[in-house]
């Protein structure tokens, strides 16, 4: 008998829309010029290059020269931290972040640490939430950026953003948010946050890996990672994928409507519900119970290790935020962070959810787990 296939892994990686495909196609046909040539296939490629620009910025609300085409997340992550750093040392060297970032947060600000950086990592209360006491607490006058993530990956816990950027403004330092989980799945206009940068990965809203784009507000100046000729205004050199640019371009259009995540957040609901009524209090969810992504459940089976649980569940795409070295299983950083007992937070799974998700395959999954959970108590 062929095992079910049923993917709920969509906060770490969505299939490309078949919308995003189709625009795409003609880059990958005949419509291969180089946006900075200066003859006739350059002007199509330049064209579709500033129209994705456009969309990109249509969707966060911001105009289109504030938009950085990049080689995806981390390396927005990455030009944000860094390019801040480096262009604001004369002004400072203190950088605040929390401390459930993602690594392509929490590495860079390491890299900086060992250039002379002083950083400050906010912890987090048991529903993964920072406290803005907290961050204002932490400025001092050496601070030049503070970095907290729009939507944590592994509990889907929204951060208070508006409120922690109105702090820094206070203090005059920009504020940078990865919203590589955020976008598309709640609203994520820049002026409403109140944010300076802003990070995009283009395989979480739809779009192919290998783009990604950063916001980057007038005025505010950063280091390019990438130096050499002047392409993306000077702030990122290398020859634009036109490609790659198109498909992040529709897909941020696509984005747009968020409908379709309230018809996740219906599913997730009936995920946790059904979960519940069947485990009681041998599942525990992790997170925020109300500030959180719509297609986001991470559900701990008390007592039980979760990498073990998604083993047995063949054909069915989850993930744990638990690492395993030499044999030897460890609690994620982020549940630790968060104060979630071991015996609790090594039963985690994160289910995420998408477009195409289905009632049908939530309560496949949900049997399951009776399955494997119930026949073993």
């Amino acid at each position: 008998m062929t095992t079910q296939r049923i993917y709920l892994d969509y906060n770490a990686s969505t299939p490309v829309d078949p919308a995003v495909a189709a625009a795409m196609m003609p880059f990958l046909e005949d419509r291969h010029g180089n946006p900075s040539s200066g003859h006739w296939a350059s002007i199509e490629a330049k064209a579709a290059l500033e129209t994705a620009r456009g969309q990109v910025a249509a969707l966060l609300g911001c105009h289109d020269d504030e938009i950085v085409f990049t080689s995806g997340g981390s390396e927005a992550n990455n030009l944000a931290i860094k390019g801040v750093f480096l262009a604001g040392r004369d002004k400072g060297d203190h950088i605040v972040t929390t401390q459930i970032e993602h690594p392509a947060i929490i590495e860079p600000c390491r890299f900086l640490e060992r250039l002379g950086a002083w950083l400050t990592y906010l912890p987090v209360d048991g529903a993964g939430r920072i406290d803005p006491d907290d961050l204002r607490k932490a400025i001092t006058p050496r601070t030049i950026l503070v970095s907290v993530m729009h939507a944590n990956n592994e509990v889907g816990t929204i951060q208070p953003i508006e409120e922690c950027a109105r702090i820094t403004h206070e203090y005059g330092i920009p504020f940078h948010t990865d919203a590589a989980q955020s976008v598309g799945k709640v609203p994520s206009n820049v002026s409403q946050l109140g944010v300076d940068l802003l990070s995009i990965a283009g395989h979480k809203v739809y779009a192919p890996k290998g783009i990604g784009a950063l916001y980057v507000r007038r005025g505010l100046s950063i280091e390019p990672l990438i130096h050499g000729a002047g392409h993306e205004r000077g702030r990122r050199a290398g020859t634009e994928s036109a490609l790659l640019a198109v498909g992040l371009g529709k897909a941020s259009e696509l984005a747009r409507n968020l409908a379709p995540m309230d018809q996740a957040r219906i599913l997730r609901d009936h995920f946790w519900q059904r979960l519940r009524q069947q485990f009681g209090n041998r599942v525990a969810l992790n997170g925020h119970p109300v500030h959180r992504l719509p297609n986001t459940l991470n559900a701990s089976f008390v007592g039980r290790i979760g990498t073990e649980i998604l083993t047995q569940l063949d054909g069915i795409a989850a993930s744990t935020g638990s690492a395993c070295h030499s044999g030897r299983i460890e609690l994620s950083p982020v549940l630790q962070a968060m104060g979630i007992a071991p015996q609790v937070g090594m039963g985690a799974i994160r289910f995420s959810l998408g477009r195409g998700t289905t009632r049908s395959e939530i309560d496949t999954v949900v049997e399951r787990l009776i399955e494997i959970l119930d026949h073993e108590a």
